[in-house]
Formats: structure tokens, sequence, C-alpha cells
């Protein structure tokens, strides 16, 4: 079974909406379908979790077109174009824009599969990164501004002595800042400080 999310599938054929829809119901892998992209960019949700897969030439936006709209609506979700009128500028096109891959027809089910797995768990992962990193940055919302001093100097190498030394303060005040700090960003170990003040940007 595939990663979990649902696959918007985006082509003018019902045939191969049909088909495809039911390849994919049979591995398990939820699908929404939409006979043009300007259905789905109207019927989008940001809470939707998954990818897009869409066909390069429909009436009105095309693949390439959709692609655009999506990135200045900012919608990140993984769009995988599949066409039947592949070439390399087409295809070099579509992954400049940011496509995450560009199938040619008659796709093999096994490389469809495969290739639609990855995109569902880029996405899963994406959205997990953007939530550790909004949960972060509440965290960091909490400190001081002398806290956020201390902490830029120890993530940096500094040793206490050395960031007493720069702030004009004891060693021993810098101790009780780095605690106040570990506690108030739930950290246990100077490892998980720097990650913390990795992931929160």
């Amino acid at each position: 079974m595939l990663e979990s999310g649902t696959v918007f599938l985006i082509d003018d054929d019902p045939s191969v909406r049909d088909s495809l829809s039911l390849l994919l119901s049979l591995k398990g892998v939820r699908t929404q379908l939409f006979a043009n992209a300007e259905s789905f960019i109207e019927a989008f949700q940001p809470d939707w979790v998954g990818c897009v897969l869409t066909d390069l030439r429909m009436p009105g936006l095309t693949g390439l077109e959709l692609q655009s709209a999506l990135c200045a609506r900012q919608i990140e979700l993984p769009v995988v174009v599949l066409t039947a009128h592949g070439d390399v500028a087409t295809a070099r096109a579509a992954l400049k824009n940011g496509a995450f891959d560009f199938l040619e027809k008659p796709i093999d089910d096994a490389q469809l599969l495969e290739v639609l797995g990855n995109a569902l768990r880029v996405d899963r992962e994406r959205r997990a990164a953007a939530t550790t990193r909004a949960v972060m940055t509440a965290r960091f919302e909490r400190l001081t501004v002398r806290e956020r001093e201390i902490l830029t100097l120890i993530t940096a190498g500094h040793q206490n002595r050395e960031v007493a030394a720069q702030l004009g303060i004891s060693p021993r005040t810098v101790e009780v800042h780095k605690a106040r700090i570990m506690e108030k960003l739930e950290c246990h170990s100077l490892a998980e400080l720097i990650r913390a003040n990795i992931a929160a940007g």
C-alpha cells in the first residue's frame, strides 16, 4: 500500500480518470477526480494531503499552467505530470517549474505506483517538518531577548565563559539562563538545543 494521502487526479479523458482511479483504489489509495485544472483549483482546501497527478494537454489550463497557478497560490502539493505528448523540452519545463516527476503514457503500473508513493511520502514529510517548525517557533517566542542572545552564542559553539565575557555577565548567570532556555524549549541536551534552533529556522 502507498503512503497515506490522496492522489488528486486531473485529466479531461473520463476513461483515463476511471482506469487510473481503479488501479489506485485496488492498491488502497484514495483518489479525487477532476476533469480540468480549473475545477481542482476552485475546490482546493489548504488541509488537503497528498499529491497531484495531472495530464499535460487539457482544455483550459494545461498541466504546466496548473503548476504555475499552484506556485502562485503557494500550494505545495507534489505534482506528477502524465502525458502522451512528452518531449525533452516539455519535460525540462515541467521539472524546472517544480514537478515531482514527468511520466509518459502508456505508463507502467509499477512505475506509476512507485512515483506516486514517493510523492505522497514527500508531502507527508514536508507537512511533518512544517508542524515541527511551527511548534519550535512557538516555543522560541517564550524566550527573552537575553535568552535569545545566549542561545545564539551557545549554538554557535561558544563555551559558557566565552558567552559571559561577550555579554558582560558571569558564567553562573549564563548557566541560569541556559537552564531556563532548555526548559522553555523542552530540550534535555546541547544536541537537542542545536536541533531545535535549526528546526525553528
